[in-house]
């Protein structure tokens, strides 16, 4: 019997960047890894955006917080030093925002073909590691789903229709509601515990501990036959 870890982000959230990688951390080190199922679920941060709108990052996280330009710079070099610890590339200034909601279409697209991971990794790498924007260009998201191992005309038929999978996200979201998940990343173990924010990866070994030790008892036979979050307002520092 395995351990399902469910795992809410946004691709806007460096937290969630840092998440997972600690998380995978703790999943590499679990005696029981390889029976545990992780599945990535969608959390948009402000879907309300509209999809052709992006710039620079480090503004809009001044004007959303109410703080300076160089405070916003500073708050990226210090998620860009925790990356660091992670040993993990981040690119602190120059990035780029936008409306998310085409990648996670993307993503549930991807579950269905056996390639989530591999285009979140993808997806990732292209917000926080590499100079060249990610939102609003759906050439540059073709090329990172190709990147991530799938058939370039598919992930075309997907982007072209915005309704393919957009029930998907909705009902993900809708799920997060219900769980009380104001902010990402956000995973739950087993539907029955949650770690909320990028915790150390101590946290999350205790919590694959915790719901691998509760599971049911297998059913025997009768017989002998064989503290960080990005919310819709933003990410706290």
């Amino acid at each position: 019997m395995t351990t399902r870890v469910e795992i809410w982000t946004d691709i806007n959230c460096p937290f969630c960047y840092l998440g997972k990688a600690r998380f995978e951390q703790a999943l590499a080190e679990f005696d029981h890894r390889d029976d545990v199922e992780v599945v990535h679920r969608s959390f948009e941060l402000d879907p309300a955006l509209p999809a052709d709108e992006t710039g620079p990052v480090i503004p809009r996280i001044a004007a959303k917080y109410g703080i300076s330009v160089d405070q916003a710079a500073a708050n990226e070099r210090n998620i860009g030093a925790q990356a660091a610890q992670l040993g993990l590339p981040y690119q602190t200034s120059g990035r780029d925002y936008g409306n998310s909601s085409d990648m996670h279409r993307l993503l549930h697209f991807a579950l269905d073909q056996g390639k989530q991971d591999a285009l979140l990794d993808a997806l990732y790498a292209a917000n926080f590691a590499e100079a060249e924007p990610v939102f609003a260009d759906t050439e540059r998201l073709v090329t990172l789903a190709v990147r991530a191992g799938l058939a370039e005309t598919a992930v075309r038929e997907v982007l072209a229709d915005p309704r393919a999978y957009a029930d998907a996200v909705r009902q993900d979201e809708r799920e997060a509601a219900q769980l009380g998940a104001t902010g990402v990343p956000f995973f739950v173990f087993d539907n029955k515990y949650a770690v909320s924010g990028a915790q150390p990866t101590e946290v999350f070994t205790q919590a694959l501990t915790t719901a691998w030790n509760d599971r049911p008892a297998p059913l025997v036979p009768a017989t002998d036959a064989d503290g960080d979050t990005c919310g819709p307002d933003g990410c706290a520092i």
